[in-house]
């Protein structure tokens, strides 16, 4: 029997959704060698936004930590009208072009490029980009062997975003089997989400972080407080301070958020999504503070897993913008000035600062996603 080695074994593996988009690659290159990145976005369909997530092209990114309004980039949304890929084997063809994604595409010198957008039982999830360092490449025997490569990466994707989709639904059920609500409504939620994406952009060309570190901190920064489900309503929903013991029993709930999280995962198979210890540390750490007086473990500095430290900053100013049983919401002027205070003993200053130095980003959001019955 022939021996044949499989090019795309590294499918198999339980290795991150990044591992598998660079294998892809490397085998298309053995057949295409002019295939020079490949690159994902992905669609916000509440804020309208294109968000880049993930590319195989090493530092080769000219796109890095970018976002814009699907309606700002009318050569996509044709894509998207049409449900078709588009094909462009000669990109000078938008040299001239005026938004800047387009700018950046030209300036990188990709000579042509194949875009297909991406579906998931019929809803628009993003889009799949190939760029080519030569033109005129993309042929229809090329196009024919790059469909199927593009559709499995699109595959990969889905399944991806679904695992995380899945866990996220399997919290929400639990809460209604149980009966307990958490205080925080879905705008909290989805505010303090985008307030740590802000923060996490902001702080990416330090700690060296990509566009998938910081999608999937947007995407499981609401569950910090799964473990307030074990938290009984007297306590949860308690309109004045807690005394001492109602303190250690609300106290308990990012240890049992932790443990939740690892059963949820072993239960639904989910253990091998990707940055899937930044949801574990998000849940168990999000209460511990700079100075070693949080809980559950009295961490310090930066022993806090960084992610957990954007994820307080953001959970803390919404909530004191925020309505809530003991309080009323606070201006951005007095939680903007409670922050500063907290800034460097109980809350990170960079992460502090990041955020801060965002607030028109930051008052979007609020409009956005406000409060009222309909939100």
């Amino acid at each position: 029997m022939a021996k044949h080695n499989d090019t795309l074994a590294e499918l198999n593996k339980h290795t991150p959704l990044r591992d598998k988009l660079i294998a892809t690659h490397k085998s298309i290159n053995e057949i295409f060698p002019f295939i020079v990145r490949i690159a994902i976005t992905i669609y916000d369909p509440e804020t309208r936004l294109l968000k880049t997530y993930l590319h195989s092209s090493g530092d080769d990114s000219p796109l890095e930590h970018y976002e814009t309004l699907l309606d700002n980039a009318p050569s996509l949304k044709e894509i998207l009208k049409k449900g078709m890929p588009r094909v462009v084997n000669n990109l000078l063809t938008f040299e001239n072009g005026k938004h800047e994604h387009t700018q950046r595409i030209g300036r990188q010198g990709y000579a042509a490029s194949y875009t297909l957008p991406m579906f998931n039982n019929g809803d628009f999830i993003g889009f799949i980009f190939f760029n080519s360092n030569e033109t005129e490449v993309f042929t229809e025997n090329v196009l024919r062997q790059i469909d199927i490569y593009s559709h499995m990466i699109s595959l990969m994707v889905i399944n991806e975003l679904s695992a995380i989709q899945t866990l996220t639904a399997a919290v929400k059920t639990t809460e209604t089997i149980t009966h307990v609500r958490d205080p925080e409504t879905g705008s909290h939620l989805d505010r303090m989400s985008r307030y740590s994406r802000l923060i996490a952009i902001a702080l990416a060309e330090k700690y060296h972080l990509d566009d998938s570190y910081i999608e999937h901190l947007f995407m499981f920064s609401p569950l910090h407080d799964i473990g307030k489900i074990a938290i009984p309503d007297h306590i949860l929903f308690k309109p004045t301070s807690l005394n001492q013991s109602e303190k250690e029993i609300m106290q308990k709930h990012p240890r049992i958020g932790r443990t939740m999280i690892d059963d949820l995962l072993g239960n639904f198979g989910l253990e091998n999504i990707e940055h899937i210890d930044m949801l574990r540390n998000i849940a168990e750490y999000h209460h511990e503070t700079i100075d070693g007086t949080g809980y559950p473990d009295g961490m310090k500095g930066d022993d806090i897993p960084l992610e957990a430290r954007i994820v307080a900053v953001a959970d803390v100013f919404d909530a004191l913008t925020s309505k809530r049983p003991y309080k009323e919401a606070w201006s951005n002027e007095k939680a903007i000035q409670i922050l500063n205070q907290l800034a460097g003993e109980t809350l990170d200053q960079e992460c502090v600062d990041a955020l801060l130095n965002n607030i028109d980003d930051i008052e979007k959001i609020q409009k956005q996603f406000n409060e009222s019955p309909y939100s």
